[in-house]
């Protein structure tokens, strides 16, 4: 039987693969046979990601880059092209945020999280998208969240908002550009996930069990299926969506 979701020969990058969705995400592509550039600011946590991905017999090249930094980003994606050859598959991740009530947030972090979480999506999709496009072949994903869906009540997030508001739209208008070049581009917005940025302690249990209709936290796994699907090769008709992963929070 076929496995459509088999993404042997295939090379993916992957944005804030440190930890948390990025890791996850890094390590189910390799599991499913895609090489992997996993691509993070901290270079320790990304040798350990390595190692596990070698361990279990598939390939990882650790990236050290700030995707807020345009030469970095560039020399991110032509190291991944000196090793691997090309790039088939690019997962924008990486993300930043400022808790502050608005009326205190500093300009510094305002832009700071929209430096990594909009502008670096857009900086890590043109440089690998040139080399898709010559290549007439792309899978683009960029996580969004559902916090650029519902403002969150009580959530003093405003940065973090505007900036995953705008990746659906993002999204869109990538997918209808590139989609002649063969490029899909679509969007998985999480909910509560727990990750380094967002911790599940007992105050955001009820706060799941108040808001949430499924009333708990995602599981990092619930998330590998879409992305996979996103991923494939047989993906090849669904572009321009954002699919949100949430326990249903943004049907209520």
């Amino acid at each position: 039987m076929r496995n459509y979701m088999d993404l042997t020969g295939r090379v993916a990058v992957v944005t804030g693969a440190s930890s948390g969705i990025g890791r996850a995400y890094a390590k189910a592509l390799a599991e499913n046979g895609a090489k992997v550039a996993a691509f993070a600011r901290r270079v320790d946590k990304l040798n350990d990601l390595k190692a596990e991905i070698e361990a279990m017999g598939g390939s990882c090249l650790p990236v050290a880059c700030d995707v807020s930094n345009e030469e970095q980003v560039k020399a991110g994606v032509a190291k991944t092209l000196e090793t691997f050859g090309k790039i088939d598959i690019l997962i924008n991740n990486a993300g930043s945020i400022a808790v502050s009530p608005a009326d205190q947030l500093a300009l510094a972090d305002w832009q700071n999280v929209l430096d990594v979480s909009l502008t670096g999506y857009f900086l890590m999709a043109r440089e690998c998208g040139k080399h898709m496009m010559e290549n007439k072949y792309g899978r683009i994903i960029n996580t969004a969240s559902i916090m650029g869906h519902i403002s969150g009540l009580n959530n003093n997030n405003l940065a973090y908002n505007a900036a995953k508001g705008a990746v659906p739209n993002f999204t869109r208008g990538l997918a209808q550009e590139w989609a002649k070049y063969n490029i899909t581009v679509n969007a998985i917005g999480p909910g509560m996930f727990p990750s380094e940025m967002m911790i599940v302690n007992d105050d955001a249990k009820q706060y799941l069990q108040a808001r949430c209709p499924m009333g708990r936290a995602g599981e990092l796994d619930e998330l590998i299926g879409q992305m996979l699907l996103f991923a494939s090769e047989k993906n090849s008709y669904t572009t321009g969506q954002t699919i949100y992963i949430d326990g249903g929070w943004t049907s209520v």
